[in-house]
């Protein structure tokens, strides 16, 4: 098992910026790619960013790319999401996931909002 715990999420103003951090527990030497995902009131949950538990590699949704970076700490079982140029658009609940060596993300945070004002 791997536990999940978001921080970070909270009230900006458009243009701002957060860094949301994931702190990762249990059995972490298993966990193989971690993601960040999104959720939008009354619209289904969407991928934003993806890494490697390495580290190795990092892959972004489009809307995204060139504002938004994932990271990885693996000394502290933590991965983060700095955000920037904030877009009221970008208002949801965010979520970590984490995922094994071939398996699909089953191990989810409980979501932390990130609400953006115009």
């Amino acid at each position: 098992q791997v536990q999940l715990v978001e921080s970070g999420g909270g009230l900006v103003q458009a243009g701002g910026s957060l860094r949301l951090s994931c702190a990762a527990s249990g059995r972490t030497s298993n966990v193989y790619r971690m993601a960040w995902f999104r959720q939008a009131p009354g619209k289904e949950r969407e991928f934003v960013a993806g890494i490697m538990w390495s580290g190795s590699s990092t892959n972004y949704a489009d809307f995204v790319k060139g504002r938004f970076t994932v990271s990885s700490d693996n000394a502290k079982n933590m991965v983060y999401l700095q955000m920037n140029s904030l877009k009221p658009e970008d208002t949801a609940v965010y979520s970590c996931a984490a995922a094994l060596r071939g398996h699909p993300y089953m191990y989810w945070g409980q979501g932390t909002q990130v609400t953006v004002s115009s």
